[in-house]
């Protein structure tokens, strides 16, 4: 964590990416996957635990994807991931697929918005419960 923004680095490996070694368009949506699930997880929202406990996931509602530039087989990269907006079942998350260079995060490659919902094991929406909401209320950006 750097403040509120979560940094998630990663290695492009060869099974993210076409024949022309350039990572495939689908694999950025794993990329930030991937670091959502680290962030909650590194403050202290497990999802296994949100599952066996309280029988809540959370689902995507939508997700809006720029492509900027090409990422390539074994570029290092950055997900930088803030959360930008709560509401009483949902949240919207800013996340930032960088590369990384010798003097630290460079151009970004993507930029994603995604919204989230929390919903039970049938899929209905539920409130978020207050410790999860808390907790996610101390990642929000204050600017979003």
């Amino acid at each position: 964590m750097d403040g509120n923004v979560h940094l998630y680095p990663l290695r492009v490996y060869y099974e993210e990416t076409d024949a022309g070694r350039m990572v495939y368009h689908a694999a950025y949506l794993k990329f930030a996957e991937r670091a959502r699930t680290e962030m909650m997880r590194v403050n202290g929202l497990d999802h296994t635990e949100m599952i066996e406990k309280f029988g809540l996931v959370f689902a995507v509602h939508s997700a809006e994807i720029r492509y900027l530039r090409q990422a390539k087989l074994e570029d290092e990269l950055i997900v930088q991931t803030t959360v930008t907006a709560l509401g009483g079942a949902s949240m919207t998350m800013d996340q930032r697929i960088s590369l990384v260079g010798d003097d630290g995060i460079g151009p970004a490659i993507s930029n994603i918005q995604i919204k989230l919902v929390i919903v039970d094991e049938g899929g209905k929406p539920q409130r978020l419960p207050t410790h999860i909401k808390s907790a996610l209320e101390r990642l929000r950006d204050e600017k979003g």
